[in-house]
């Protein structure tokens, strides 16, 4: 018998430390307007090519190029690019008030901006969203929520519509077709698939958005919702924001070493577009060729999001020590409210001195909502929801075991 050599357990690193550059080879990266676009009806198996090639419209120059560059008028370019600029702005002043002790934690979608506000722009009202914590900008790119609404959450206070109940970040608009975002990750995968399988059934024509990051693709409950989307052709988009980090650990920990997230779709039989998350037009069109196949009962579409957390994975993360410091500055794939500020600059649709005015014009507005949301209270004044709702919307008849518990609390 020939012997064999001792067997060796791969461990998965990333291209980059603390101390050196990152080696960015690693993200396949095809030229802008490169990629075919199919029909939204195209069988999933024939989408195999557009699981592993990066869907890119605009150029090196802000040009929008290749089949994916559909028509967008500039208004909602513009409209794109301000709830952009506008997201950033809230989360650098929230990141101020949790240093200042005002609110207990917050996670920033530093540089991953356009892929919210960009799907946000295409679903229409009683689609529901099943996000994950990074997705803020589906939130601050509509007209009907208020910031000042979005910060008393963030600060526990009286005014809290969830009176305390959530961590900071995890809203929940139901008026708004945002479902309320869960800590244990990945478990809004197969209820969105539920929610979608659910408005088929009832000959709806509403259709769920899923979103997860690359890490948590390794959970159990995302391998689940894939079978059943796929089996049911629920009408549902699956977004997996391959932002590159975990909390510490790189991809390619949860899988995506020498592959792609988005060919774990096409495995199972549901069609999948690989996609530069940092390019604003690309996620738009991207997005509503996914909306218009679920709409026409031609199934799932998942969507892997490629793009880069600039910031730390939460308030309690100090990325430093396990990746570069300038990574972000590096990422080749760049900025996203840059990119698409050039794009408008070069069809003269925007200059650079009415990008200054709009900047100043939104951090006002941040600071503005923020002090009507810290006049009913921050965690520094102790202004919070009562301990005596803790008991409340959850029993139509409250139990007695826990009447007596209410009582013993002096509430």
């Amino acid at each position: 018998m020939t012997p064999h050599t001792a067997l060796r357990l791969h461990v998965p690193e990333p291209t980059g430390r603390p101390g050196c550059k990152t080696d960015f080879s690693f993200l396949s990266i095809s030229p802008a307007g490169a990629v075919r676009r199919p029909p939204p009806d195209t069988p999933a198996a024939d989408t195999a090519d557009l699981a592993t090639s990066l869907v890119r419209v605009l150029n090196d120059d802000g040009q929008a190029v290749g089949p994916w560059a559909i028509p967008i008028h500039p208004d909602r370019l513009r409209r794109g690019l301000r709830a952009m600029m506008k997201t950033r702005a809230f989360d650098a002043r929230m990141l101020i008030a949790q240093r200042q002790k005002k609110l207990s934690f917050y996670m920033q979608c530093l540089g991953e901006e356009a892929i919210a506000v960009g799907q946000s722009m295409v679903l229409q009202d009683g689609d529901m969203c099943f996000p994950t914590y990074r997705q803020q900008g589906l939130l601050l790119s509509r007209d009907d929520i208020a910031m000042s609404e979005l910060i008393c959450q963030l600060m526990s206070n009286e005014r809290d519509p969830i009176k305390g109940r959530q961590l900071p970040v995890m809203y929940s608009y139901k008026r708004a077709g945002f479902f309320s975002i869960s800590g244990n990750l990945a478990t809004q995968m197969p209820q969105a698939v539920g929610w979608a399988m659910a408005s088929a059934i009832k000959g709806d024509t509403k259709i769920a958005s899923a979103w997860i990051g690359d890490g948590s693709t390794a959970e159990s409950d995302f391998h689940t919702a894939l079978t059943f989307a796929h089996v049911y052709r629920a009408p549902v988009i699956i977004n997996v924001v391959n932002n590159q980090w975990a909390i510490s650990t790189f991809q390619s920990i949860a899988g995506g070493e020498g592959t792609t997230f988005a060919q774990r779709g096409v495995g199972v039989g549901i069609a999948s577009l690989r996609v530069d998350g940092n390019d604003f037009l690309a996620v738009y069109a991207a997005s509503q060729w996914a909306a218009e196949r679920a709409r026409t009962n031609h199934g799932p579409t998942l969507i892997e999001w490629e793009t880069y957390r600039a910031g730390p994975h939460s308030t309690s993360d100090d990325p430093s020590k396990y990746r570069p410091a300038d990574d972000w500055q590096r990422f080749p794939l760049g900025d996203p409210i840059e990119r698409l500020k050039q794009h408008l600059i070069a069809i003269g649709e925007w200059t650079q001195e009415r990008h200054a005015a709009v900047q100043k014009e939104l951090e006002a507005e941040v600071i503005a909502a923020q002090k009507e949301a810290e006049s009913h209270g921050t965690l520094l004044d102790g202004r919070v929801a009562s301990a005596a709702t803790v008991f409340d919307d959850v029993y139509s008849d409250l139990p007695e075991h826990l009447r007596q518990q209410r009582q013993q609390m002096g509430i």
